[in-house]
C-alpha cells in the first residue's frame, strides 16, 4: 500500500508541476525549458538531497558557462574542425573535471558535465551570436529544473504522503 502511495503522489506531482513549467517558460521568452527536465532528473538520481541542491546547480551553471567558451573557441580558431572539437572537448573537459574536484562542496562534477553537453545540445546548432540569449535561457531552465522540479515537486510529494498517512 505504501508503494502504492508514493507512486500515485509522484504521478501527481509529475503530472501537474513540469507541465506549469512547460506552458509558463515561453512566456518569459524561455525556449530551453526541456532542460529543466534533464536538471531535475539529475536531481532526483542523487537522492533528492537539498543539501547537494546549491553544488549541482553550480555544477549545471558552469557547465552552461563552459559550453559557451567551447562554442566560442571554435569559432574563433582557425584550425580543421575536428581537430578544433577534439581540442577544445580535450582542454575543457579535463579542466572541468580538475576544477570541480578542487572544490567538491561548491561543485558537483556530474552536474559540471552534464550542463556542458545540455549547453552543447541546444547552442551548438546556431549562429555563435545566439548563444548569448540561449546561454541565459539555458541557466534559467537548470535553475528551475533543480529547484521547482527537482527540490520543490519532492517537497510537495513528501506533504502529499503525509496527509495520505494520517
Amino acid at each position: 500500500m505504501k508503494k502504492n502511495k508514493e507512486t500515485l503522489s509522484l504521478a501527481l506531482c509529475i503530472a501537474v508541476l513540469p507541465p506549469i513549467w512547460a506552458v509558463l517558460a515561453p512566456h518569459i521568452h524561455i525556449s530551453t525549458g526541456a532542460a529543466a527536465l534533464i536538471c531535475a532528473g539529475l536531481y532526483v538520481t542523487n537522492g533528492n538531497r537539498a543539501e547537494d541542491g546549491l553544488k549541482i546547480t553550480v555544477g549545471f551553471l558552469l557547465g552552461d558557462l563552459w559550453a559557451f567558451i567551447a562554442l566560442h573557441l571554435m569559432d574563433w580558431l582557425a584550425l580543421n574542425p575536428d581537430i578544433e572539437l577534439f581540442l577544445t572537448l580535450f582542454v575543457l573537459g579535463g579542466l572541468a573535471v580538475l576544477i570541480s574536484a578542487a572544490a567538491p562542496k561548491y561543485i558537483y562534477c556530474p552536474s559540471y558535465l552534464c550542463g556542458w553537453a545540455i549547453g552543447l545540445t541546444i547552442m551548438s546548432p546556431l549562429n555563435i551570436d545566439q548563444t548569448g540569449s540561449f546561454f541565459l535561457q539555458i541557466a534559467v531552465a537548470m535553475i528551475i529544473g533543480v529547484w521547482y522540479i527537482g527540490f520543490f515537486l519532492d517537497l510537495v510529494q513528501k506533504k502529499i504522503l503525509r496527509m495520505l498517512n494520517r
